[in-house]
C-alpha cells in the first residue's frame, strides 16, 4: 500500500519444496517447510514483528489477520462488496426489509460456530459490540435479540418450539449521532470474538490485563483459518477444515490453499521481487511502473492503466488555524499551484484516472453525486502549461494581498503577507520512506516554490507524524480520509474533513477533522455544514440526496479545507499467477479488487486454483 525504507537486507530463501522465507541474514531454516503447492503467499500489511494476536487489544497494536478488518480469523457479521455497495452475508445476514433509520436488522447464521464446537450468538455479538476496543456507544444505544422459531411450527425433541435463530437489532442512538450509516459500517468493520472465552478471562483477570495477553496459542475463532506460527520474519496460518462457512457459505467446498503465509519483508523492494519471481502470490504494497513486471507473470485488476480500481483519495490536510492558511483565497492558490499530471503520471504511476474537484470520487458508488457544473466552483486542476500555472497562482496570491520575492537566478526568497511581512517557511509533513507519498509532497512542493509560496517538504518518522495529525502540530499534513471503502461513502470522507461537531483546538486530539476547518463561534462559521452532514445519513430519497451532496461539494470546493491529490486505490492490488490462478480482475469480477483476507474479497481463496 505505502513504500516503507530498506533498514535491512531481507534473505529470500527458497527450499526445496518452494517455501519462501524472509528474513535478516537468512536466519529463518528450510527445514520443516511447507508445501509450495498448498501455500498462499500474501504481502503488504505486516511489516514488523507481531505484537499481539488478541481480538481486544487495540486494532493498531494487534497483528496480521487480527487487527483491521480481516476476516481469515476472526469474522464479521457481514462483509461489504466494494464492486456494486451490497452487504452481503456472513456470520449474519442483513435483513434489508426489516432495516430503517430507527435500527438496522441483523440474522445470525445458525450454522456459525466457533472452533471449540459452540455457537456463534448474540452474546458474543454484544460482547464486541460493548467490551470490544471500538465504542459503539454514540451509535448504538441497544441491541435487541429476538429468537427465530421454525415456520410453520416445529418442535424439537423436548416438544417445544424449534428454535433456529437469533435476531439482532441494534438501535440508532438518536440521542447521540442518529446515524444509521454508521451502524451499517459498524457491522462490516466490527470482527466478533467469542465472548464464552473472554468473560470468564476478564472477571478473573480484569479486562485491562485481558487485553495484553497474546492469545496466540490455538485461540477459539470462526474463520475459515488459525494461527500456526509466527515469527519475526513471517506469520503462518493454518486452513480449518472444520470451518462451519464451507457448507454454510460456499457449497461444502474447503479455501483451496491450506496454508497462507505473511512474510514480513523490510521494504516493497524485497516483496516486488519476490512477487516477480513467483515466491509471493499477492501483495498490497507500491510497486512503480508495474507495466515493467507484467513479462513476469505480474498481474492487476486491469490490464492497461490505470491498472487499479480506484478507492481512495490522498490528501494534504490544511491547518486552517495558523496564518496564511486560514485564508481560504491562500489555500485555493496552494492548490492551483500543485501539477496533478505530474503526480498522477510519475509519483503513482499513472495508477489512476485524471483527478476532478471536490470530495467525491467519480467511482459507480460514487460517482452518482457528483455535479459537472458545480465543478467549475474548484479549483482549475488541469492546467498542464508550467507558466499558464504559475501565472495564475501568482495571480491569484496578488488578489488577496500577497507577495513574493525571488533572487535574480530566479530562487524563493519568501512569501510576503499584505502588510509586508514575510511569512514562515510552510512544510508539508509526510511520512519518511512512503515513496509513493514522498513523490506526491515533492512535485507538490515544486510547484508551489515556482509560483512564490514559501513551502518545503517535512518528511518525519512515525513517531513524529502520528502525534503531530492528531495534535494539529503541522502547517499541511498527508493523509487518506477514510482509505477503506465502506458503506458510509461519501458521507464519512466529507465528515472526516469538514465536520465541526467534534471541533478540537490545536494540541488537542482530534479524531476528525484535523485541519480544524469551520470553528464555531467564529464569524466564518457555515452551520450548513454539519446541518448537511446530519441530514445525509438519514436521507431515503436519492434526488434529495444527490442535492445534499451537491452543496457540501460546493462548500468544499469554495473553501478548500484541504487539497486532494490524486485517487488511488483501496489496496495496490497485484498477484502472480505463477503458483495460484484463477484471481479476481476487471474481465472476472466474482470478488472484488482485495487481497482474500479482507471483506468480500475472502471468497477469492475458495475460488484459486493450481498453475499447471
Amino acid at each position: 500500500m505505502i513504500g516503507l525504507k530498506s533498514i535491512a537486507r531481507t534473505a529470500l530463501v527458497l527450499s526445496a519444496s518452494g517455501a519462501v522465507f524472509s528474513g535478516c541474514g537468512g536466519s529463518d531454516q528450510a527445514e520443516g517447510a511447507l508445501p509450495r503447492q498448498e501455500t498462499l503467499y500474501l504481502s503488504g500489511q505486516q511489516w514488523g514483528a507481531p505484537a499481539t494476536f488478541n481480538p481486544l487489544a487495540e486494532s493498531w497494536m494487534a497483528a496480521w489477520p487480527v487487527g483491521g478488518r480481516f476476516n481469515l480469523v476472526y469474522e464479521p457479521l457481514v462483509t461489504y462488496n466494494t464492486l456494486n455497495g451490497q452487504i452481503e452475508d456472513l456470520l449474519g445476514h442483513l435483513v434489508e426489509e426489516l432495516s430503517n433509520n430507527d435500527s438496522i436488522v441483523v440474522d445470525l447464521n445458525p450454522a456459525a460456530t466457533w472452533s471449540d464446537g459452540k455457537q456463534v450468538n448474540s452474546n458474543d455479538v454484544k460482547f464486541m459490540f460493548t467490551k470490544g476496543s471500538i465504542n459503539t456507544a454514540e451509535q448504538i444505544s441497544a441491541i435487541h435479540v429476538d429468537t427465530l422459531y421454525a415456520e410453520p411450527a416445529a418442535e424439537d425433541s423436548a416438544g417445544e418450539r424449534k428454535m433456529i435463530g437469533e435476531r439482532l437489532a441494534f438501535i440508532v442512538n438518536k440521542a447521540q449521532r442518529n446515524n444509521p450509516l454508521s451502524v451499517r459500517d459498524l457491522l462490516q468493520a466490527i470482527r466478533i470474538a467469542p465472548a464464552h472465552i473472554f468473560e470468564p478471562l476478564i472477571a478473573e483477570k480484569g479486562l485491562d490485563e485481558v487485553k495484553k495477553m497474546m492469545m496466540d496459542k490455538n485461540p477459539v475463532v470462526s474463520g475459515p483459518y488459525n494461527i500456526k506460527d509466527y515469527s519475526a520474519n513471517k506469520i503462518i496460518l493454518e486452513r480449518r477444515d472444520d470451518y462451519w462457512g464451507n457448507a454454510a457459505l460456499h457449497n461444502g467446498q474447503l479455501p483451496a490453499p491450506k496454508y497462507i503465509v505473511h512474510p514480513i519483508y523490510k521494504s516493497n523492494d524485497h516483496s516486488t521481487i519476490a512477487l516477480r519471481e513467483g515466491a509471493l502470490d499477492a501483495s498490497m504494497s507500491f510497486v512503480p511502473r508495474i507495466w515493467h513486471k507484467k513479462g513476469a507473470g505480474v498481474h492487476t485488476w486491469f490490464n492497461d492503466p490505470p491498472y487499479f480500481a480506484p478507492g481512495a483519495m490522498p490528501m494534504m490536510m490544511i491547518n486552517t488555524m495558523k496564518e496564511p492558511l486560514n485564508d481560504k483565497r491562500f489555500r485555493r492558490a496552494l492548490a492551483t499551484a500543485i501539477d496533478y499530471t505530474a503526480i498522477r503520471m510519475f509519483a503513482v504511476s499513472n495508477y489512476t484516472t485524471p483527478l476532478q474537484p471536490g470530495l467525491i470520487m467519480p467511482t459507480n458508488l460514487e460517482g452518482k453525486y457528483i455535479n459537472a457544473e458545480d465543478q467549475k466552483l474548484g479549483v482549475n486542476l488541469g492546467i498542464t502549461d508550467e507558466a499558464q500555472r504559475i501565472n495564475q497562482v501568482k495571480s491569484m496570491l496578488a488578489e488577496a494581498g500577497y507577495s513574493s520575492k525571488f533572487t535574480d537566478g530566479g530562487e524563493l526568497i519568501g512569501t510576503y503577507n499584505a502588510k509586508g511581512e514575510k511569512i514562515p517557511t510552510l512544510f508539508i509533513t509526510s511520512p519518511a520512506g512512503w515513496t509513493d507519498w514522498e513523490s506526491i509532497v515533492t512535485i507538490a512542493v515544486e510547484g508551489m516554490r515556482k509560483a512564490g509560496i514559501d513551502i518545503r517538504e517535512g518528511f518525519v518518522d512515525g513517531g513524529q507524524y502520528w502525534p503531530a495529525m492528531g495534535t494539529g502540530n503541522f502547517d499541511l499534513i498527508m493523509h487518506k480520509p477514510t482509505a477503506d471503502v465502506s458503506p458510509s461513502l461519501p458521507w464519512s470522507r466529507f465528515n472526516e474533513v469538514m465536520a465541526s461537531r467534534d471541533w478540537q483546538p490545536l494540541g488537542a486530539w482530534a479524531g476528525t477533522n484535523i485541519g480544524r476547518y469551520n470553528q464555531p463561534g467564529t464569524p466564518e462559521f457555515r452551520p450548513e455544514v454539519d446541518s448537511l452532514l446530519g441530514l445525509i445519513p438519514l436521507m431515503t430519497d436519492e434526488a434529495k440526496k444527490a442535492e445534499a451532496y451537491r452543496e457540501l461539494n460546493k462548500i468544499f470546493m469554495e473553501d478548500q479545507p484541504s487539497i486532494p491529490l490524486t485517487y488511488l486505490p483501496e489496496q495496490y492490488y497485484e498477484f502472480s499467477d505463477r503458483v495460484w490462478t484463477n484471481w479476481p480482475t476487471a474481465e472476472n469480477p466474482y470478488a472484488p479488487p482485495q487481497l482474500p483476507w479482507i471483506a468480500s474479497g475472502t471468497k477469492v481463496l475458495w475460488n484459486l486454483k493450481l498453475a499447471k
